[in-house]
């Protein structure tokens, strides 16, 4: 049997070019800072090279045991559903090949310097004797209809609000969740603070950063006395690669836990206590592998869309689930 250990780097994929580069570019940091596993990456949906194509190529080099994780900030339903169905689905069809799941990058230490590094980049452009106490710190995450992501973001509002010493902070969401980023923004204006930092808590750019980044300047035309300064979203910072190899890591030291403990699909969480015992499978598939092809030589194998009910009860241990999730990482 080969000894070879592979790594597969799961994407969300976007219609925007721009993100996709930055997530090839993100995927190449890693392969670089784990020289000794065969490392691929592919989408989601949206754009291609899909998952699957990741997941064969590795087996057309002979790996044998494959690590994947999400390549996410937050665990909602993609990392949840989605990325798992397809790792099931290819375990199913390969049981000679080990499929691990890891977990997303979640709240990590290493995740918040790299945020705190991304805004005081913002205020060294912005210049100005603006102090941290006259300024209002906006942290913006992508908004999921799963109550614990979200609230993952309001915990790293509050970690970056009381690490750097501004005079307030709050969190607002560029979809699903509330509130979004216009009517946070428009908020925050009126609490008389002099600076308004816009951070988004997001790995790439896209559609959503772009709207983010239009909504401030449209709520900053309102606000004449008030000055907002955009900062940089997270991409490829190297505390963020190293994140991504600890993750990958994990996987073998049987260290990958998650919070099961706040999973919907596992408690009942108020407002989704229709959600526990849901099928795990994928939602994604009428937009999988549309769009760009981001230069990977793309593998049609002809099963792409296969589905695999394995009746799964989301209780974490996912019963006969063949991709394995080690500590109950059924994410």
């Amino acid at each position: 049997m080969s000894d070879k250990i592979g790594v597969m780097i799961c994407g969300h994929g976007s219609r925007d070019a721009g993100a996709c580069t930055e997530f090839d570019a993100l995927s190449a940091g890693i392969k670089v800072r784990m020289p000794d596993y065969e490392v691929e990456s592919g989408y989601l949906e949206f754009a291609r090279p899909i998952i699957r194509d990741g997941l064969e190529k590795l087996k057309d080099r002979g790996v044998k045991h494959i690590l994947a994780v999400p390549g996410m900030l937050m665990a909602a339903g993609h990392a949840k559903n989605d990325i798992p169905s397809e790792l099931n689905n290819f375990a199913a069809e390969n049981p000679g090949i080990k499929v691990e799941y890891g977990r997303e990058l979640s709240i990590d230490p290493k995740l918040l310097r790299a945020a705190r590094e991304r805004i005081e980049e913002a205020e060294a452009a912005a210049g100005g004797d603006v102090s941290r106490e006259e300024t209002l710190l906006m942290v913006v995450g992508r908004g999921a209809s799963d109550s614990d992501a979200n609230s993952n973001i309001c915990k790293i509002t509050r970690m970056l609000w009381e690490g750097m010493g501004f005079g307030w902070a709050e969190t607002c969401y560029s979809g699903v969740a509330h509130p979004r980023v216009d009517a946070g923004l428009k908020m925050a204006s009126r609490l008389g603070f002099k600076r308004i930092i816009v951070f988004p808590y997001f790995l790439f750019t896209g559609v959503l950063i772009h709207r983010i980044y239009d909504q401030t300047d449209e709520v900053a035309a309102l606000h004449p006395d008030v000055e907002f300064i955009k900062a940089p979203y997270l991409n490829d910072h190297p505390l963020v690669l190293d994140t991504f190899a600890e993750r990958v890591r994990e996987i073998l030291t049987g260290d990958n836990n998650m919070n099961c403990a706040m999973c919907k699909y596992r408690e009942q969480i108020i407002g989704y206590e229709g959600d526990v015992g849901v099928p795990q499978v994928g939602h994604h598939h009428h937009v999988q592998g549309i769009g760009h092809d981001h230069g990977h030589h793309h593998h049609d194998h002809g099963h792409h869309h296969h589905h695999h009910d394995h009746d799964h009860d989301h209780s974490h241990d996912h019963g006969d689930d063949k991709a394995t999730k080690k500590k109950d990482v059924a994410d």
